[in-house]
This record gives structure tokens, sequence and C-alpha cells, in this order.
């Protein structure tokens, strides 16, 4: 195993994440705010750790194959992750907290065991939302060049054209990390700018639009998006909260050359749209039924609440403009569920995805078929595709370690001392990478704050598993893969 290259680009990573402190310095010398050594002193730390890392491994063979891919993906979200809670540590907040903090970021799930928003250093604020900022696009980047070659979860249904893995895997998804980085900060400029024109300050539209974008969910107060009931916030949240869950390649192909056509022929944006507006009208004809409404404006408001809770859930973005998880059993029911659907792959959304349900209720449509008729043949197809049976393994493998590392997770949780409610939706929450979850203790008015370091850690490596959808971790941790 060529460990050298995964060293390189490793310090390079690292030097690339200290370079994104430096934002976050100048607000706190702006500020005045008797924290401006935070970043200075974590931005030195992990960049010595990169010049180091840059150092030992610049000369050489550089060159990466499937296996060192697979160690290189799962090392850069850890040591990424690591990096990224140096600023917290240097804050004073512990090990386990600034850990989950930074993974909660980076994962984009938007979690978070910090309060008092309002009165943190604003250095700190931005450098949560550059965390969801960078994890959001690294996860795309991940998702469209990374796993489709690795063949794990069914992604290679999304495979690029084929290239060799021994010398051309880096260079590729650079070219495919600039391609996609465009749209990404296209779309960031264009959300932060509508934001501002909704009524945020500039400082709330900057960090609220690298979180919508991630599809994270970290605010800037405690509230969450509660600060902005009624104001058109809402409504730019819920647009661009439905484009982080779009497929992001074919979002760049649109913008840099205008083709609409790959986006329209794609199955996973129309069911991600059907499943949202059914569970949202749901809701609004359930709410409609016990609360009496009477005027146009009370069911549209309603209606507005609805749509962004459902939206806010199912992308994983995780903004809260009401506590849904009063609404009734009915509702919680259907959150609980929208929790794990996610978005489409290649976003930056979390979840099972949208291919990966379809493909899963064809696949028992066929099987079913074949029970009542042996012979009859019953393809299994995907955006026109006949989906062969390595991919249709990939998924089902997929969905089986996500059901069992979500059971384990809730099992290990009410271990922990939480209550079965609180234990379960955690699991789904942080498995799904949407953050708030269910009940007084993590639901969407609360946050992870009252849970002890054992469940604190258990979420943490949750949110990771979730993101890295699983084999890969899995795969680096198994001894074969380190025997060759």
């Amino acid at each position: 195993m060529q460990l050298r290259s995964v060293i390189y680009a490793l310090g390079i990573m690292i030097l690339l994440v200290t370079a994104a402190m430096i934002p976050c310095a100048l607000v706190d010398v702006a500020d005045g705010n008797g924290m401006a050594h935070v970043f200075p002193v974590a931005g030195s730390i992990s960049a010595l750790i990169g010049s180091l890392f840059w150092v030992m491994a610049r000369s050489g063979d550089l060159s990466i194959g499937q296996r060192e891919a697979f160690l290189l993906t799962v090392s850069i979200w850890v040591v990424i992750n690591a990096v990224g809670a140096l600023p917290f540590l240097v804050s004073g907040y512990s090990v386990t907290d600034s850990l989950f903090e930074s993974v909660s970021g980076m994962t984009t799930t938007g979690a978070t065991v910090f309060t008092g928003l309002e009165n943190m250093p604003r250095g700190l604020l931005l450098w949560r939302s550059i965390l969801h900022w960078i994890g959001g696009v690294g996860i795309i980047v991940t998702a469209v060049a990374i796993l489709p070659q690795l063949r794990v979860g069914g992604m290679q249904l999304f495979s690029l054209e084929s290239s060799d893995r021994t010398g051309k895997f880096l260079p590729k998804v650079s070219d495919i990390a600039a391609y996609i980085g465009f749209a990404y900060v296209a779309l960031s400029m264009a959300c932060a700018l509508l934001y501002s024109m909704s009524g945020m300050n500039w400082f709330d539209a900057i960090n609220h639009s690298m979180s919508t974008l991630a599809a994270g969910g970290f605010s800037t107060y405690d509230a969450s998006f509660t600060q902005f009931n009624g104001t058109p916030a809402i409504y730019v949240a819920i647009i661009f909260m439905v484009i982080a869950a779009m497929p992001f390649s074919l979002l760049a192909i649109l913008l840099l050359k205008g083709q609409v056509g790959p986006l329209l022929r794609d199955p996973q944006p129309r069911l991600f749209l059907a499943l949202a507006l059914i569970l949202s009208l749901i809701i609004v004809i359930y709410r409609e039924s016990h609360l009496g409404m009477v005027t146009f404006e009370e069911r549209w408001e309603e209606a507005t609440y609805a749509v962004f809770s459902v939206t806010s859930v199912m992308t994983g973005t995780g903004f809260v403009t009401k506590p849904y998880d009063t609404w009734g059993n009915p509702v919680i029911t259907l959150m609980l569920f929208a929790t794990f659907l996610g978005g489409c792959a290649g976003s930056a959304a979390g979840g099972i995805k949208m291919f990966r349900l379809e493909i899963t209720a064809k696949a028992l449509r066929a099987w079913s078929q074949r029970m009542v008729q042996p012979h009859r043949k019953a393809p299994i197809r995907y955006a026109g595709r006949i989906v062969d049976e390595d991919t249709l393994q990939s998924v089902m493998v997929f969905l089986f370690l996500y059901l069992v590392t979500f059971m384990l997770s809730a099992a290990l949780l009410s271990f922990s001392g939480l209550d079965t409610m609180s234990a379960i939706s955690a699991a789904a929450a942080c498995i799904s990478n949407v953050g708030p979850g269910l009940g007084p203790i993590v639901g969407p008015s609360t946050n992870y704050a009252a849970l002890n370091d054992f469940a604190t850690w258990v979420c943490t490596v949750t949110m990771l598993l979730g993101r890295l959808e699983f084999m890969v971790i899995f795969a680096v941790l198994t001894p074969r893969f380190w025997r060759g």
C-alpha cells in the first residue's frame, strides 16, 4: 500500500482547512472580544502538522489505487474532524464536546452541544458554519467522485467515465471538485444575498447560507430559524434546502452549460419532491382537522411551517421554526419516518437516499413476482438501465448496515440513560445526519448538551458512520484490508 500518497493528501487537506481559519481570526480581532488568540493558536498547531505531513511525503510515488482511496477517504474525515475541533479546544471546551461539534459540522449533521450561541464569539460561530460548508462540498465530491469508484452502497450507478485507478485518481477528483465547486460557491453566494434581502444582517446571512447549502443546520441563535419566523427568509430557506438535496453534478451542468435535461431525466428529484409534498400535505390536513383554522392566513402559515419542517428533516438540514414534536403523535411518527429518507445521491443531504429507496421498492416487487411465477424474468431498472447484481447487492448491504448501526446506536443511547423516544430519535438523527431528534431532551426545541460523555461519543461515531455510508469505514477496519 502506498501510504506516502495518503499522507501527502492529508497534509494538503490539513493546510487547506487551516487556511479556512483566517476569516474567523480576523472576525475575532475586529470584534476585540478577548478571544483573538484562539484561531492563531489552533491554526499554528494544524499548520505544523499539515506541513510535516506534506514535507514527509512530497517526493516519491504518489499514485493512488483502490485500497489507498479507501484509506484516504476514511483518514481525511477523521483527521480533518480532529483539526476542526482545535479552535473549540483552545476556547476551553472539553475534548468530547469539541470533537462532537466538529464532527457534527463536517458531517453536516447540525446537532450541537453548545448553548448561548448569541453570546459566543463570532469567530467560533463563523467557524461552525465554515465546517458545514467545507463538509458539504466534501460530501458531494466524495459521493460523486470517490464512492462510485469504490463501488460501495450502490453508488456505482453514478460512476462517471472510467479511469485508471493507479495514477489518475487524484487528478480526476480535482477536476470533479472544480466542476462542482463553482456551482456550490455560486449557489452559496445567491443564498446569502437572498437572506440579506429578506431581513438578515450580513453575518447571519453568510452563516445561514453556508449551513443551508451544506444541508447542515448550525445557526447563530439557540432558537435556530425560529429567530426569523414571519420573514421571507423562511421561503428562501425552503428553496435552498431543496437545492441542497439535489444531485450537485447535475446542478453544475445546469449552471455551467444551461442544460436542464439531465436534471429532469433523473428520477431522484421527482421522488424527493413527491415524498416531501405528500408528507407535508398529510401534516397540513392533520393540523387543519385539530386546530380548526378559519382564515387563509392561518392556513398558509401552518402550511409553510409544515413544508419547512418536512424539508428540513428530509434534507438533513435540521433548521427549526416550530417545535413539531408537539404537533401530535401522528406527526411525530411521520417526522421520524422522514428522518430516514434523505435526499438525492450526489447531494449534501444525508439519509438513505432516493435511489436506494426506489431500487429497494422495485426489488421487492420483482422478487414478489418471481415467487408467484418462478420462471418470470423481472429485471430491475433504474433511470432506464438494468440494475446489475453487484449494484443491487451493494444497496442491500448498505440498508442492512444502516439498520444494524441504527439499532445498535439506539440501544447504546438507551443504556446511557436516555428515554426510549430520545434514544431512537437521536440515533436516527445522527445516522441520517439530520441534527434535531424528538422529545424533550434532543428535540427541535433543545439540543444535545444534556447528553453524558458516553452518549455524546456514541452520537459522534454514529454521525461519522452515517456520513461515510458504513462500508468504507468497515472495509478499512477489516484485517484483510491491511494484509492486501
